[in-house]
């Protein structure tokens, strides 16, 4: 499935800017294309910006990846409930709560980035065996309704928007 093939009602509207920030790729390469470069992304941070925050009050890089992994768990358990016509309405996560019990001021570049590939592989194993069909399905969460490729989309366009963030407001400090 395409970006392009995602209706307006696929998502809030908050997300169409993750979305947009894709162009129209297809989920799974756009997935697996991801999983052989930030990993490359994360090695080319310097070590003596790892634990650095561009400002007061601002996530470290390494909770910003750590924050990355543990929205990608969570998109990708909504996954599993919609693919399973789980009509539960979800709730959201507080991420600044997540972030601030992450244990991210422990964690080394080596440990994100393999947490980070089996993640992602995961990820890619669930969304593999979706047909198009059921990537259309829809759920609730966070009182908004989304389709299963919506969150697809969606995972993967955070982990941009935020690689993005550490490209320009991080590492060009």
């Amino acid at each position: 499935m395409k970006a392009s093939d995602l209706h307006k009602d696929d998502y809030h509207p908050f997300y169409h800017p993750y979305i947009m920030e894709l162009g129209d790729v297809d989920l799974i390469e756009i997935l697996k294309k991801q999983l052989i470069n930030f990993p490359q992304f994360i090695a080319s941070i310097p070590d003596e910006k790892w634990h650095s925050s561009y400002g007061e009050g601002k996530w470290t890089i390494a909770e910003v990846l750590v924050h990355i992994l543990d929205a990608e768990r969570v998109f990708q358990y909504r996954a599993l409930r919609f693919s399973r016509n789980d009509n539960t309405d979800l709730p959201g996560f507080d991420q600044d709560a997540y972030v601030h019990f992450s244990g991210a001021s422990k964690r080394t570049k080596d440990d994100v980035t393999e947490e980070y590939e089996a993640v992602r592989a995961s990820t890619i194993a669930l969304y593999s065996k979706f047909s198009n069909e059921i990537l259309k399905r829809r759920g609730k969460a966070n009182n908004s309704l989304m389709s299963l490729a919506a969150l697809g989309f969606i995972i993967c366009g955070h982990q941009r928007h935020h690689r993005n963030v550490i490209r320009s407001r991080y590492l060009a400090i």
